[in-house]
């Protein structure tokens, strides 16, 4: 068993931030659980490029709005608090924040915890 407190991630080595966003990753690769929990914040009117061809996705939302949109089809879908939005093809999105949004993130496979976004919006997959 094993508890995680978000106050002791949050400006830990565990807390990741970029220009649009932040994510304290409380459940990771070495926690041997197959999957990974980050809380992110994705911050008010920006939108960022993501693509995880290596990891699907599943982001809960329990604060704030926006949306995302899918690049191949250009389908935007509203985001709001109590909604669930499931990346089970990898695709390619646009996340736009219009207030700040706190999301609740789960990966699969699980990161490692120090992933940041390249230039086409990917996690690179960690081998052990």
């Amino acid at each position: 068993m094993k508890t995680v407190k978000l106050q002791d991630v949050i400006d830990s080595e565990n807390h990741v931030k970029a220009d649009t966003w932040e994510s304290r990753r409380l459940v990771l690769k070495k926690d041997n659980m197959g999957y990974s929990v980050h809380d992110t914040v994705i911050k008010a009117g920006t939108e960022t490029h993501i693509w995880y061809q290596n990891h699907l996705e599943s982001v809960y939302c329990i604060e704030g709005e926006g949306e995302v949109e899918t690049v191949k089809d250009g389908k935007v879908w509203p985001i709001e608090k109590d909604t669930i939005y499931v990346l089970d093809q990898n695709d390619e999105h646009y996340l736009r924040a219009k207030t700040d949004m706190r999301m609740v993130c789960v990966f699969n496979p699980p990161i490692t915890g120090q992933e940041t976004h390249d230039e086409n919006g990917v996690y690179p997959l960690v081998e052990d």
